[in-house]
């Protein structure tokens, strides 16, 4: 019995013996590039590229199995250039063969590539250097439909991957020193990511996978930590944990924390997005090249926030419970994209309150000066960008992606500034799709009046169609005028109808093409800046020929100013602008052209006789003037209608003393007639 033990042993020892030395010994007696031409062959017909393996193979089977190439290159399809679309200085992988041969294990100790080179090229007319999919065929003629044998639905196809082993471990798993390239004509100067490194430790298909990454992008440190998995099984079906933290920029932490249901049949992201408070402007100044962000308000931009919860498929996309915190503002949001092409969109923001200004670029001393506005019927120098009125426009990029959306949103604001202007309780909803968009309603609250309309914007054309139908209820229009314009010209409570149809993107098509209608009235308020009752009955005092008798500016109350108006091409033209005050009533008509900045009104006066009421026992009579308004918008002027003047005079002081004799009386029509016929030339 020992004997046989013994020999049983022995044998054993030496088939051990003589696997090991056969294990030795192959790869010595082997030339396994013998099998390069094989290899490159089979490789390029998998991808459909040409593959160049440059330096010899190495193989090893003790007492690890080994493969290990160097200098391997893939090259890009036709079209892309002569460069290639990868090379790799060094490839190599071990693995155990007993476990393999014995029980289906695949064990493997390292896999290792080294110096990969990576060039991604996108061409103007769409195509990539990295799409793999075969080329397309021709569609053949359409067979003879037979009946199907089995009318039940179709069979699902099972895209999971099905590996041919018992178990998974791998040691380790590293990309070292790696170059990834991306080119694109469109885009301008190519972005080099390099440093890529990946390490992927106790990879196996039950315990969650250690992930490390880093790599350096425009010379700006990357950095990814986390795990992944477990992986199951089933390559490819049911749910793979993920918790995963970017580093990117020593200024941005985002932490992914979720799973990926089905990556392999029907792949759905579920995450928690959690972006770590950073700021903005720091992280811009990290670019080489950019253009360093300055605000009004240099405490702007400087605490960013972001969480929200993302699900994704390859159709759709949502964000709930999102929150973005901007500095002291807090905006709630939800987005969900029903169709990622072409993109249907809900969305829901509500934000508490912001300063739009605090983020406006500063105003700065060396900014140019405007040019100079020119002023009545003269010809206006427009930037030769722009295209006049009637001329055709090219079709812009930028509207095309809007042509295929689809919204429908709300947005809330609690309060906000806008160019000093503050804003409560804005609300608007946004319902659109192929290229024409409403904006209906918007209500929003200012200056202790409301305001409330609907608006809509058209996109299907070569130019954007704007139309806005506004009310304004009980708007205090003194400080609105004071913080728009820096200018105390105007004091009232106004009420005013307002629409608008306008047409272009930029100021000068926008004024141009301005149409519309409305009419504005302002009561117990004031005309700052010009006495009109003084005006319209005392030449001199009025137009600056007489000393002032106070140092209080002039005004002009009144009970109530009615402006009409209609607005065709830029011009603003109102018939019959009314104003009444305890003094005097005042009737004016004429145009202002926005196109040209220029002003040309004639204000009529005529005097209340006398305000008893208010105290006044004084009859108000003499020679009212007419008032000629010009000018332009920034430097109105204001003048005496002498011809009018001269008509009223002579009419009291010459026609009328004259005219008291009867033999006289039957011809004061004629001669009236006369003296207007000459006035008016």
């Amino acid at each position: 019995m020992k004997s046989a033990a013994k020999w049983i042993s022995i044998i054993g020892l030496g088939l051990v013996s003589l696997i090991l030395a056969i294990l030795l010994v192959i790869p010595l007696l082997v030339d396994v590039n013998r099998y390069k031409p094989f290899l490159e062959e089979k490789i390029s017909a998998a991808t459909g590229r040409s593959v160049l393996i440059g330096s010899d193979l190495k193989l090893s089977l003790f007492p690890w199995a080994g493969v290990a190439v160097s200098d391997l290159t893939l090259g890009n399809p036709a079209g892309f250039g002569e460069q290639p679309f990868l090379k790799v200085a060094s490839f190599s992988v071990k693995a155990k063969l007993m476990p393999l041969l014995l029980k289906r294990d695949l064990q493997v100790k390292a896999l290792v590539v080294q110096g990969p080179e990576l060039t991604l090229i996108k061409q103007e007319d769409g195509r990539t250097n990295w799409d793999f999919s075969a080329p397309k065929q021709p569609t053949p003629a359409p067979a003879k439909q037979q009946p199907p044998q089995n009318p039940k639905s179709p069979e699902k196809t099972d895209a999971a991957v099905k590996l041919p082993i018992g178990n998974l471990v791998v040691g380790h798993f590293s990309i070292e020193n790696g170059t990834i390239r991306y080119i694109d004509p469109a885009g301008g100067t190519p972005q080099d990511v390099t440093d890529v490194n990946l390490a992927l430790r106790n990879i196996t298909l039950d315990q969650p996978i250690p992930v490390s990454a880093s790599a350096r992008w425009n010379n700006q440190p990357l950095a990814l930590e986390g795990t992944l998995g477990p992986i199951g099984r089933d390559v490819g079906q049911g749910t793979v944990p993920l918790d995963i933290v970017l580093r990117a920029f020593e200024e941005l932490t985002v932490k992914l924390a979720g799973q990926v249901k089905h990556p392999a049949q029907a792949p759905k992201i579920e995450v928690a997005l959690s972006v770590s408070p950073f700021s903005l402007k720091a992280l811009m100044n990290r670019f080489k090249g950019a253009q360093p962000i300055q605000t009004t308000d240099p405490a702007a931009l400087q605490q960013i926030h972001l969480t929200a919860d993302i699900e994704a498929d390859p159709t759709s996309a949502s964000v709930s419970a999102g929150r973005l915190q901007l500095d002291d503002t807090a905006i709630d949001f939800s987005l969900n994209a029903r169709r990622l092409a072409p993109l249907s969109l809900l969305f829901q923001i509500d934000l508490d309150r912001i300063d739009l200004d605090r983020y406006l670029p500063p105003n700065t001393a060396a900014d140019p000066p405007a040019p100079p506005k020119t002023v009545g019927r003269q010809k206006t120098t427009t930037d030769p960008a722009t295209p006049s009125p009637g001329a055709p426009v090219p079709d812009k990029a930028i509207y095309t992606p809007l042509r295929k959306l689809s919204v429908d949103g709300k947005i809330k604001a609690g309060t906000m500034v806008v160019h000093r202007a503050p804003i409560t309780d804005l609300q608007l909803t946004v319902k659109g799709q192929e290229g024409s968009f409403r904006i209906a309603p918007f209500s929003l609250k200012a200056y202790q009046g409301a305001i409330s309309g609907n608006a809509e914007v058209r996109v299907k054309g070569n130019t954007p169609a704007t139309r806005l139908d506004m009310r304004i209820n009980g708007l205090q229009i003194g400080p609105l005028l004071r913080d728009q314009l820096q200018k105390d010209i105007l004091e009232g409570t106004t009420q005013a109808t307002i629409q608008l149809n306008m047409t272009g993107d930029q100021p000068d098509r926008i004024k141009q093409s301005l149409g519309g209608k409305g009419e504005l009235l302002v009561t117990n308020g004031a005309i700052v800046g010009i006495d009109l009752a003084n005006m319209v009955r005392n030449v001199q005092a009025a137009f600056g020929l007489a000393q002032p008798t106070s140092g209080e500016k002039p005004r002009t109350d009144f009970t109530e100013l009615r402006i009409p108006y209609v607005i065709n091409k830029g011009v603003v033209t109102t018939p019959d602008i009314r104003l009444q005050s305890p003094f005097l009533r005042l009737q004016a008509a004429g145009s202002a052209d926005l196109v040209r900045e220029s002003l040309d009104f004639r204000i009529e006066p005529k005097f209340v006789g006398t305000i008893k009421g208010q105290g006044d026992t004084a009859t108000h009579k003499g020679i009212t003037v007419p008032v000629l308004v010009g000018g332009s918008f920034d430097r109105p002027t204001f003048k005496p209608d002498l011809k009018s003047i001269a008509r009223q005079q002579l009419e009291r002081e010459a026609v009328q003393k004259v005219f008291e004799k009867k033999e006289l009386k039957p011809y004061k029509e004629t001669i009236k007639g006369l003296l207007d016929s000459i006035l008016s030339e």
